[in-house]
């Protein structure tokens, strides 16, 4: 039996520290496309992140993102097969917690949310973006991609991203760093965590709750996605108690009510009301999202009160809410 490590504290200090944190390999990646093609050049090395593409006319990103995959020196293979497993044996279910918990989650982080507000692209075209999202998790969710490197590049592609929409954010001035900096290591950790640690929270919240092994074997998959993307060590929870610590202290340092976070919450709902095909039952992805974030979380992000719905969530398969609507 494996000794149970002391779960570290996550103290403010280090947070302040590393919410002024971005990514020094991937932000020098950036500056060197933006000093060797100027700002035009950035914005089509940025569409090219969108693409599954993986090669660019700059060697220094070629270099990067089709280094020799490596795995993390604390990676477990095997867990992380058994993560995997479980993702596809509840994909469905987790897709809902996805759309209704752990985005909205995100968005209540009043100083993050800012940065996904202003670059216009989760309001605008909400549905793209959720595909993008889609794509990346079925891939990295796929053994195959791993042993073959996609699963690598699609993440070290992300991590340019992130390291992009700081550059961005900073160079038109527009930023207050009082905010922290743009898609920094707290936000990234915090984000990570509402698509692992959240997922299986809301998974017990909805009744059935995975096994203690299974959750374990999806929290470290996605730390070993983490790592690879660029969070730092100090970020990356041991083991789901570390990971209910950090979220605790993350929450509480960032949960606030905020516009931005409500601009982005009601794109999001839209987008999900499309899929619902019954018009009776519009008001549905509303009382998932209060169902699974509490009445706290939802009403700092503005999610509608629909309790009459909200009862009946339990009982109603959420898969049955969300299909796309016939339109022949």
């Amino acid at each position: 039996m494996k000794p149970i490590k002391p779960t570290r504290s996550f103290s403010n200090e280090l947070m302040d520290k590393l919410r002024q944190t971005g990514d020094e390999v991937a932000d020098n990646i950036i500056l060197q496309v933006f000093q060797q093609t100027e700002m035009v050049g950035l914005r089509d090395f940025f569409k090219w992140l969108n693409t599954n593409e993986t090669k660019y006319s700059l060697t220094i990103v070629n270099d990067f993102v089709n280094q020799q995959p490596v795995l993390p020196d604390f990676a477990d293979w095997k867990m992380m097969q058994k993560g995997m497993n479980f993702f596809q044996e509840n994909q469905e279910r987790i897709g809902i917690m996805l759309a209704c918990l752990a985005l909205p989650y995100c968005y209540a982080g009043a100083d993050g949310a800012r940065v996904l507000a202003k670059s216009q692209r989760i309001q605008n075209d909400t549905l793209k973006r959720l595909e993008e999202t889609g794509e990346f998790i079925f891939t990295v969710m796929q053994e195959k991609n791993w042993q073959d490197g996609v699963a690598f590049r699609k993440i070290l592609k992300v991590r340019l991203m992130h390291a992009a929409i700081r550059f961005f954010s900073e160079y038109h001035g527009s930023w207050d760093n009082t905010w922290g900096k743009p898609v920094n290591q707290e936000d990234m950790a915090g984000t990570n965590g509402a698509f692992s640690y959240i997922v299986i929270r809301g998974l017990r919240k909805s009744g059935k709750a995975p096994e203690s092994a299974d959750a374990e074997a999806y929290l470290h998959l996605w730390n070993v996605i983490s790592n690879i993307m660029g969070v730092e060590k100090d970020l990356i929870p041991n083991n789901l108690r570390e990971a209910f610590t950090l979220d605790k202290v993350i929450a509480k340092r960032q949960f606030r009510p905020s516009e931005e976070g409500k601009l982005l919450t009601k794109a999001l709902l839209q987008t999900l009301e499309s899929f619902v095909p019954n018009p009776l039952l519009k008001s549905f992805p509303a009382a998932q999202m209060r169902f699974l974030l509490g009445n706290e979380v939802a009403d700092l992000l503005g999610i509608p009160a629909v309790p009459f719905e909200r009862k009946l969530i339990p009982f109603v398969p959420s898969q049955l809410m969300f299909k796309p609507a016939d339109k022949n």
